[in-house]
């Protein structure tokens, strides 16, 4: 039986969690840990992707300013933001990157439903999508065919701090938050257990434990 790890960090750096993940990967590729899935939030910070374009920051303001190893061009992070971090080996379920993306929107797909938001993908960019905005960002990485980094799901952050950018490089489209599509406010811990229950039928795992 197939059993997921779910581990909840609360508010951390950036560069924090990018070693726990890390440490993380590397005892999911020795086979000591199940699949995982790190759940947290960050204070604000700007990551580029490993092809990001250095012009696509406008104006960081107080945030940090990352670069990191995962795919895709600039995205934000920042508190009352759900960000998932599945270390997941392929080798276990399919070896094949574009199915895993796929399986990752469709999380969050599944997640929006449960509020009555129609979130989509658009062919030939990354990420869900509700209508021209993009609601969750997604950049992955794969090494030896265990996965890092992952989605970041716009709850409530400040939505301001996506000014400062030109989100993942694509000019003409926004940003979006859940709680700006709503009529009432929720909170990063109301779509949380959602989010796991999606992810736990998308990706078929057995069992989910509290690691």
């Amino acid at each position: 039986m197939a059993d997921l790890c779910i581990i909840n960090k609360g508010l951390i750096p950036y560069k924090i969690a990018l070693e726990f993940q890390r440490k993380i990967h590397a005892s999911r590729l020795a086979g000591d840990i199940p699949d995982t899935l790190i759940m947290l939030e960050h204070p604000p910070v700007y990551t580029f992707g490993k092809n990001a374009n250095q012009n696509n920051l406008l104006n960081p303001r107080d945030a940090e300013v990352i670069q990191s190893d995962r795919g895709g061009d600039i995205t934000w992070h920042g508190p009352g933001q759900l960000v998932g971090y599945p270390i997941i080996n392929l080798e276990d379920h399919r070896k094949s990157a574009s199915w895993y993306m796929h399986n990752l929107e469709e999380v969050i797909i599944r997640t929006l439903q449960h509020f009555d938001i129609v979130g989509v993908r658009i062919p030939g960019m990354t990420g869900v999508w509700v209508g021209n905005q993009k609601v969750c960002a997604l950049g992955v990485r794969l090494s030896r065919w265990v996965t890092m980094h992952g989605f970041a799901l716009n709850v409530r952050p400040n939505m301001s701090y996506f000014d400062g950018m030109i989100p993942c490089g694509i000019k003409g489209r926004g940003a979006v938050s859940m709680n700006e599509l709503l009529d009432i406010e929720i909170q990063v811990d109301d779509v949380r257990s959602h989010l796991i229950q999606a992810f736990q039928a998308v990706f078929e795992f057995d069992n989910i434990i509290d690691c």
